[in-house]
């Protein structure tokens, strides 16, 4: 694929930014492609963990922050893990994501902030993930109430999924630490 680049004063601001905001020096990065090579949407996404520090590294500016890998990076670090250079690209993921909601930049497609959404309400609420709350929450905000209901019984009889909320969560810590990343502007 042919990489376009444009540099401008923006682009190296950007550069700037991110490696601010996630305490990582992009410069250690040489290419070596194990950030890609582990990372499980890389395969689904148009441009791989790699393909984005390079993209970086080269000085591209505003058009990385609409990118589709940053919506479906599942941040479980394996990127991270498995750099020999001991770079935290889950971090610069984290970085570019919150620079594209500062900035107003394309968000995902689909579905996939209301259910972020969702999945975090969830967690600020009982402490932990709980699922029930969590897809009510989806499909209200989908619209798609009826969808994939017939799966429901067997999941409840399988044990997939609970009825009742989760016990032994220190909801006041979590609701804590959600305060405090409103508060620094980290969350939107």
């Amino acid at each position: 694929m042919a990489i376009t680049i444009s540099r401008d004063k923006s682009a190296r601001g950007l550069l700037k930014e991110v490696q601010e905001i996630s305490g990582v020096d992009l410069s250690q990065c040489y290419q070596c492609k194990k950030c890609t090579s582990g990372c499980p949407v890389s395969s689904l996404a148009r441009c791989s963990p790699s393909e984005m520090m390079r993209r970086l590294h080269l000085g591209l500016g505003e058009e990385l922050l609409a990118s589709d890998i940053l919506w479906m990076c599942v941040s479980c670090e394996t990127c991270s893990t498995r750099c020999p250079m001991g770079i935290d690209v889950a971090a610069v993921m984290d970085a570019l994501r919150k620079l594209a909601v500062r900035r107003g930049a394309a968000k995902g497609e689909g579905n996939v902030p209301l259910f972020n959404r969702a999945f975090l309400k969830t967690v600020q609420v009982f402490g932990r993930t709980y699922d029930l709350a969590m897809i009510a929450g989806y499909k209200l905000g989908s619209g798609k109430l009826l969808a994939d209901t017939e799966k429901f019984p067997t999941m409840l009889r399988k044990r997939k999924i609970a009825l009742l909320p989760p016990h032994g969560a220190d909801r006041q810590a979590v609701r804590r630490i959600f305060k405090k990343t409103r508060e620094d502007g980290a969350a939107q």
